[in-house]
């Protein structure tokens, strides 16, 4: 709060002429004092776009964040240098999966929820049964990275054909690479080059599968970039396989992908931060989905050349906006040129301007 402004009394008729040079200069002491703190005390109501908020070690209270384990390298960096300047602000940045994090945030444990997809229409609807309202707020862009063994070189590129035929529906069971041979045939012969060109046969090698599990939004946007048109023209599920090793943690999905020397005929995926990080233990593999082979780079994933191209988002509670100031604070900081750059710096892709000027009157106008 500013000082508050001080009363001068008004001078009376009867005294106005005897006033002497000390008083006089006494009180126009007492006003300029008192338009200064004034001047200082005026509230200002939202950081504007592209800059970030104020520092200072004034501000306190305590945000929690829950979500997208995609997402969390991006919001966890931001929370640091946000910590840094209001050092009594408090809270967490957890990642247990979109879903997850859904689920606690429309229950009106979190403030905001990191996403790797946009809200699902139940999730919305519980939010709303809950009186939970959101603004998403597009914050970056990733790709979906399909990997192997660094150390497996027969694995250049799969296309979505070849996805499907190791990690559909219809690949329950199937042990070793050259098991999806057969499915492999009868899915191009059916689908022809829709979907890209079957790289069968494939390797007579064991086939081990790492990968995100259900909660995971990462396994969500899997399915519906990379399974789903497949799936509907098998007239299956949309959904993977069952039966391969699912984790919450990236960085396990990583050490199974990796595998060991004497079996690295290993499959599955993590978002492009995680697996451009770990380019000593797993291969990202090239991505075909009809007009040849894409590897997965900033350009590509940028441009959405890349097939299974995504943005990231976070998703205020509007409620938390309003009664918490350091949440209001959080999320400007977030948006600014500062607080943004973090999403270069956790290895994933820059909005485009035009995106991200959406993002920022999206949030001006909540």
């Amino acid at each position: 709060m500013g000082v508050p402004m001080a009363h001068v009394p008004k001078e009376s008729p009867t005294v106005k002429s005897i006033l002497r040079p000390a008083a006089l200069l006494f009180v126009g002491l007492l006003v300029l004092s008192a338009c200064q703190s004034s001047a200082s005390s005026s509230p200002t109501s939202s950081v504007p776009a592209g800059s970030a908020a104020p520092s200072g070690d004034d501000m306190t209270g305590d945000i929690q964040i829950s979500g997208s384990s995609t997402v969390q390298p991006i919001t966890s960096r931001v929370f640091e240098a946000f910590t840094a300047l209001h050092p009594s602000v408090t809270g967490f940045v957890d990642g247990p999966g979109t879903g997850d994090g859904f689920a606690l945030f429309c229950n009106g444990e979190t403030d905001i929820s990191d996403a790797s997809r946009t809200i699902k229409d139940e999730e919305a609807t519980t939010c709303a049964d809950a009186g939970i309202e959101y603004v998403g707020l597009k914050v970056g862009i990733d790709g979906l990275s399909v990997i192997t063994s660094v150390d497996n070189t027969a694995i250049e590129c799969l296309s979505l054909l070849d996805l499907y035929a190791l990690l559909g529906p219809e690949s329950q069971s199937f042990s070793s690479w050259s098991d999806a041979n057969d499915l492999a045939a009868e899915l191009a012969t059916q689908l022809g080059g829709d979907y890209g060109e079957s790289h069968a046969p494939y390797p007579d090698e064991t086939l081990t599968i790492s990968g995100p599990g259900e909660e995971s939004g990462t396994f969500d946007s899997f399915i519906e970039l990379a399974l789903s048109k497949i799936a509907a023209a098998r007239n299956q599920d949309a959904t993977t396989r069952p039966d391969y090793q699912a984790f919450a943690d990236d960085n396990v999905i990583i050490e199974g992908v990796a595998g060991t020397a004497d079996a690295p005929y290993t499959l599955g995926w993590v978002g492009f931060g995680v697996a451009s990080e770990n380019l000593d233990k797993v291969h990202l593999v090239a991505v075909d989905k009809g007009d040849g082979c894409t590897p997965a780079t900033e350009d590509t994933i940028a441009s959405a050349s890349y097939p299974l191209s995504r943005y990231l988002y976070i998703y205020p509670n509007l409620a938390s906006v309003t009664d918490k100031p350091a949440v209001q604070a959080f999320v400007d900081y977030y948006l600014s040129d500062e607080g943004i750059a973090n999403v270069a710096a956790a290895d994933y892709v820059p909005l485009a301007a035009s995106d991200l000027a959406a993002t920022r009157s999206a949030w001006e106008g909540r």
